[in-house]
């Protein structure tokens, strides 16, 4: 059975933690996770870019010159996409490039994400994670009793104004709840550390 590391708010070391093997000890499937990912930024793309056709261009539609004897190359109109200022050939416009996984997918990516971070060795169980007030300088010596190098995402039950305005302004560290996580932000965001409840709560959901 896996096992994380325990902390107290002191960050000190106070035991192990023992992991859901259906969560966080299944074979991470990297097919899966990749498609998680790509889904994931595809979802986040505006696809507001746009530019004018050949048709869309503001230009006369008058022949430039006659069709032959010049011993210019044939031109048919002012905006065309091989003169300069012409419309674009396949120009881009405003599309949704979202996209869904089914369900299944979707939870097999996490648990795979959750699973290699445990066989990292980069989870750290807080028993009570929270802060009695804002302040970084707090949340940042926590994290460093810790042993957190780097990046890291902290994980809470539910949404925490303290400890979230307390680590916003450290680098490289971010903050979420363990029912918005995803398997991007879990491979991108390096050391998870997540509240003892949270944790619970994943089990319980994808157990």
């Amino acid at each position: 059975m896996p096992k994380a590391k325990m902390v107290n708010m002191a960050g000190e070391r106070i035991g192990e933690y023992e992991l859901s093997e259906a969560v966080f000890g299944i074979e991470p499937n990297e097919p899966v996770m990749h498609a998680s990912v790509v889904n994931y930024l595809a979802n986040q793309r505006q696809g507001t870019q746009s530019a004018l056709t050949k048709g869309e261009v503001s230009y006369t539609t008058k022949k430039p010159w006659r069709q032959k004897g010049t011993g210019r190359a044939r031109a048919g109109y002012a905006g065309s996409p091989v003169w300069r200022h012409g419309g674009v050939a396949f120009a881009p416009k405003p599309r949704d490039y979202s996209y869904s996984l089914t369900k299944k997918t979707k939870r097999l990516a996490l648990r795979s994400a959750l699973s290699s971070k445990a066989a990292e060795d980069k989870i750290i169980v807080v028993d009570g994670l929270h802060m009695d007030e804002i302040k970084t300088r707090t949340f940042k010596k926590f994290l460093d009793a810790a042993g957190v190098a780097g990046k890291a995402l902290v994980i809470t039950d539910e949404v925490d104004e303290a400890v979230l305005k307390s680590a916003r302004n450290i680098a490289g560290v971010s903050v979420t709840t363990a029912k918005i996580i995803s398997p991007y932000t879990i491979l991108c965001g390096g050391t998870l550390v997540v509240d003892k409840a949270a944790v619970q709560k994943i089990e319980e959901v994808f157990a």
